[in-house]
């Protein structure tokens, strides 16, 4: 039993390894769709052989979702391949780098290597309310700056609420 382990765990482990090779070294989308669906296997036949030897159905099941996974990994990839075909008439990996977003930079190739890399701006710091029912602490020595901002622009219109319906009439009507 031991030596059987130890040959579907190699057949695995080849698997996953021409897998993981190919991906990284092949620019076809068919052939890189067909790589990873070769290491995914090859993981598969790990969790059987490992649940196997332990006497429990565990690599069976998480097998059973990782076959339903590529399935819908399959069918995704063959449609956007598809599509990028139609778009550009090639299956080369280079023709994705078109449906990236708009502020993104286009990917780095040979010629630019010698280019400094690009730096994204950080984002924008905006200002936290705070919660409600919580009233917000003022340091002492900013709170005659406070009491100034809110203070009215004109002369004319008083800073506080006005004290009665009557003022809010005539100041509306005025």
């Amino acid at each position: 039993m031991t030596g059987d382990v130890e040959r579907y765990l190699a057949i695995g482990a080849v698997l996953f390894v021409l897998g993981a090779l190919g991906f990284f070294t092949r620019r076809n989308l068919i052939v890189m769709m067909l790589s990873a669906e070769m290491m995914l296997h090859g993981v598969s036949l790990t969790l059987v052989t490992f649940s196997r030897a332990h006497h429990n159905l565990e690599g069976q099941a998480f097998t059973i979702f990782i076959l339903t996974v590529a399935a819908c990994e399959a069918g995704l990839a063959l449609s956007l391949i598809l599509a990028l075909y139609r778009k550009s008439n090639s299956l080369d990996v280079e023709f994705w780098a078109e449906l990236r977003e708009q502020d993104l930079p286009p990917p780095m190739i040979a010629q630019d290597a010698e280019l400094p890399p690009f730096v994204r701006p950080l984002p924008k710091e905006f200002p936290r309310l705070t919660p409600a029912g919580l009233v917000p602490h003022i340091p002492h020595e900013l709170e005659s700056e406070v009491v100034d901002d809110a203070a009215s622009p004109t002369g004319e219109t008083p800073a506080g609420p006005p004290s009665s319906p009557k003022e809010v009439v005539k100041s509306v009507t005025n």
